[in-house]
């Protein structure tokens, strides 16, 4: 009569029929110097797998599993239905349905539908959801968040947040960045916070070491703003609410822009800004309007004064939005009616207080 454990027949077969396939998964050091490959891990789900109970202290140069693997380290590949579970540290790529939990340091990349966690990270983690790590010598890329309590050495990629110590790359979020020291780039959909960082693009940037202001304007068309700057030493956000006081309905006004200084000195400097921004009555209709401006800056303690030429595009579907202004370089407008569109040069000029 055949007394063996059930399972261990089966993952004896199953090793078998993988044995010839394990050179692509192995790495190439650990073939030159073992005559066999080392230890295949397949199996359903811990302890029904080849190394059975075992598995959490086993070390394996490949690991395949229907549901969810369990082991000490993995010096290979590992392949999860659900989850890949590694109590210490890994050497290279780890794939799951659902998670990959490395207890230890990853020398490799994780690729998951929803988690990857990971002490040190060289390499990568891509995730349906969320990445997290203690520190990344490499980038990591969510669907929703990036999260490292140390440094970042490449760059964090999220469609909704990213959060790190310092990063000597980049942040790119759909929404929001937070760090500490970023010798990159910040990018967010609407806010970066940073305690250093030069080059924040982002409606709203709240930089440590940065600038920020709120200052009043007025352009050529009578709409007078209230906006706040805000940014590094390079690179500021624009937001700003305002009224037009030559229309009668389509009076309440809102902008939002990106802008950069050039030529910086103790009294002067030069901001070129590009805004995007509207003038509604939240009735009917619509008026559009983007500008590239260039605004020569004289500084005076905290107080700036400020005030130049702009490039204008305008999108209108309102009588006194096609009155707002006469003097165009260049009109649109189909036969059938429709909006009007126009490009022109106008103006503005304004004052700010520095914080």
């Amino acid at each position: 009569m055949n007394t063996r454990n059930p399972v261990q027949q089966i993952g004896k077969m199953i090793g078998m029929m993988a044995f010839s396939l394990s050179p692509l998964f192995i790495p190439i050091d650990s073939q030159a110097q073992n005559k066999f490959p080392g230890k295949i891990h397949f199996g359903l789900v811990y302890p029904i797998s080849t190394n059975g109970a075992h598995a959490p202290l086993d070390t394996n140069n490949l690991s395949l599993h229907l549901l969810a693997g369990v082991s000490a380290s993995e010096q290979g590949a590992a392949f999860a239905g659900l989850a890949n579970i590694v109590r210490h540290d890994s050497r290279g790529p780890q794939f799951a349905g659902l998670a990959n939990v490395n207890c230890g340091n990853l020398d490799g990349v994780q690729f998951s539908g929803f988690i990857n966690t990971a002490k040190t990270v060289t390499g990568a983690q891509f995730a349906g959801f969320m990445n997290a790590a203690a520190a990344l010598n490499g980038s990591q890329v969510a669907g929703f968040m990036n999260y490292a309590s140390r440094k970042v050495g490449v760059s964090q990629i999220a469609g909704f947040m990213n959060k790190a110590a310092d990063v000597d790359g980049a942040q790119v979020a759909g929404f929001i960045n937070i760090a500490g020291k970023v010798k990159g780039a910040q990018i967010a959909g609407f806010i970066n916070i940073a305690d250093s960082s030069d080059y924040p693009i982002g409606i709203i940037n709240i930089i440590k070491n940065g600038e920020k202001s709120i200052g009043i304007s007025l352009d050529e068309n009578l709409t007078t703003m209230l906006s706040f700057r805000s940014g590094g030493k390079k690179l500021y956000g624009i937001l700003g609410l305002g009224y037009n006081f030559r229309n009668d309905k389509e009076v309440y006004a809102m902008e939002a822009g990106l802008g950069a200084h050039f030529f910086q000195s103790n009294t002067f400097r030069l901001n070129t800004e590009a805004i995007a921004g509207s003038i509604d009555s939240f009735k009917s209709g619509d008026y559009f309007k983007s500008s590239l401006k260039i605004l020569p800056a004289l500084r005076i303690g905290r107080i700036e004064l400020f005030g130049g030429p702009s490039l204008n595009f305008i999108s209108t579907n309102t009588q006194e939005g096609r009155e707002l202004y006469s003097h165009f370089i260049k009109t649109w407008q189909n036969n059938h009616g429709g909006d009007f569109k126009a490009l022109y040069l106008g103006y503005g000029a304004g004052i700010q207080l520095l914080f």
